[in-house]
């Protein structure tokens, strides 16, 4: 029985979000791919391929809200993805402090 299309799309964005310009963006987008892909609705995985499509030091802007967003790319996947940030940024300073 083969992967369905669909499968085969998650397992190229989860590759290409672990391949990014720089260390923290890789473990951001990767990180996120590999927990929330497959809850994603075909749309939304589209917006996730949009954003890995960007500039690197732009997206990771965007997401820690360094940077205003576009309108075209502030959606839900984007959203979701400063909520992840956020989340993972508490849980380092958590374990930093501990």
């Amino acid at each position: 029985m083969g992967e369905t299309q669909r499968e085969i799309r998650i397992k190229q964005l989860r590759f290409r979000a672990w391949r990014r310009g720089f260390r923290e963006h890789d473990f951001l987008m990767g990180t996120y791919a590999d927990q929330e892909l497959d809850k994603l609705s075909d749309s939304e995985l589209d917006q996730f391929d949009e954003l890995l499509n960007q500039q690197d030091w732009d997206v990771y802007y965007w997401i820690i809200g360094q940077r205003e967003t576009p309108a075209q790319y502030d959606g839900s996947v984007l959203n979701s993805l400063q909520s992840f940030a956020s989340l993972k940024t508490t849980l380092w300073e958590g374990e930093i402090k501990s």
